[in-house]
């Protein structure tokens, strides 16, 4: 039965025993919403995943949705820990989004594919602490580092898995900010670096100067686009780049290097007028296809997406192409990774479970390479609209 909220005449959501994630629960939980909305959603209860085994994801379950799920590949990559050909699976309800990808991968496979690098690999909490004045404000922030191991201790206790690597303190007035920065291995982990922050925090207020503390400094940047994520910090910060022949280049994508490198320019122009964050093209739609593909936390897409594109002419009149993500925020275990159709995607790019985030994250730069080197093509050759109007929602074309 629905719930009524005793202070008012709200008819609250209906949470029966135990959540309500039992098949009987959901379904009656779904045709109490559609006969509120007097609309019948029979599709929303048609799907594959598990009500009991979103417990922990979701709360007041009537289902699930479904995206279109395509797959965009050859994509040769030579990484550290990403080798070898993939088939990337792509989540989206955008015409021509996959087909683009796609035609970068085939272009920088026949090229010889993509390097990608993992410069910094961390996650980071950033709580604000209050003094009486400035001056105890500043030899806290001065003094703070001294107290490293003890903070350490206290903050891993709670953890098995989270390592805190270094305090960073911003002295603001009469607070100080403190970014907690951790290692979380294959976990987005911040969950865990929270509780983690938390236990320091106490600990930091009881033995030092400091009056309390907010944990939500501001500084964390989670799910937030900032400029201080671009130098690293949150996430992965990796690089994937490739070296293109002329004549390649014109046999798959039309367009000279000269003409990319134009486009490249005018458009770093326009991104610093705009304040822009970071320089690209089209890198959250691939982000957000495979985030969505692969169970990963769609709002980070906010902080995933910032990056550099770069486009330079060779000594030897090639195209090199580059994008550094500075934030790239993934898993492979926890969250929404072990749910039924995001579990089989990172299964399909052989990154499921432990021991996987790094391969992922180098797999999805390759892949953000692909798009933008594509999507810069189809710019500079006045070719975008037209495959929009063939693949996408306008007038879909239905030939091969």
């Amino acid at each position: 039965m629905s719930q009524k909220d005793p202070e008012s005449s709200l008819e609250l959501v209906p949470r029966y025993l135990h959540g309500g994630y039992d098949p009987e629960s959901v379904d009656r939980r779904r045709v109490w919403v559609e006969g509120r909305a007097s609309f019948e959603a029979p599709l929303i209860g048609a799907h594959a995943l598990e009500g009991p085994a979103m417990r922990g994801n979701v709360e007041n379950l009537i289902g699930a949705v479904q995206t279109p799920l395509g797959v965009a590949g050859p994509l040769l990559i030579d990484g550290t820990d990403a080798m070898g050909t993939f088939y990337v699976p792509m989540a989206t309800t955008e015409g021509a989004l996959i087909r683009s990808h796609e035609r970068g991968m085939v272009t920088l496979t026949r090229s010889g594919g993509v390097k990608t690098r993992i410069h910094t690999d961390e996650n980071r909490v950033s709580p604000v602490f209050l003094f009486d004045d400035i001056a105890v404000a500043a030899d806290f922030a001065a003094t703070l580092d001294e107290r490293l191991e003890e903070i350490r201790a206290e903050a891993e206790s709670s953890t098995r898995h989270g390592k805190l690597l270094r305090l960073e303190c911003h002295p603001i007035g009469r607070q100080v900010v403190v970014s907690f920065c951790f290692y979380t291995g294959d976990a987005h982990g911040m969950n865990m670096i929270v509780q983690a922050t938390d236990r320091a925090c106490g600990w930091i207020v009881a033995n030092t100067q400091a009056r309390h503390y907010h944990l939500f400094g501001g500084l964390e940047s989670e799910k937030r686009p900032a400029a201080l994520l671009l130098p690293g910090g949150k996430g992965k910060k990796v690089t994937a780049g490739a070296t293109i022949p002329a004549d390649l280049l014109k046999a798959y994508l039309h367009v000279s290097p000269t003409q990319l490198t134009e486009l490249w320019h005018h458009g770093v122009l326009g991104n610093i007028q705009a304040g822009s964050i970071g320089h690209g093209g089209q890198l959250a739609n691939g982000v957000t296809a495979i985030f969505i593909a692969c169970g990963q936390d769609v709002a980070n897409v906010a902080n995933s997406a910032i990056g550099i594109t770069d486009f330079e002419i060779t000594d030897q009149g090639s195209l090199h192409v580059s994008i550094t993500m500075a934030s790239l925020t993934v898993a492979t275990v926890g969250g929404g990774t072990a749910l039924g159709t995001g579990r089989e995607c990172l299964g399909l790019l052989g990154c499921e479970g432990a021991g996987k985030a790094r391969k992922f994250a180098e797999i999805i730069a390759a892949t953000l390479l692909a798009g933008e080197i594509s999507f810069a093509a189809a710019v500079a050759t006045g070719e975008f609209v037209a495959a929009h109007e063939r693949y996408g929602r306008n007038r879909p074309d239905q030939s091969p």
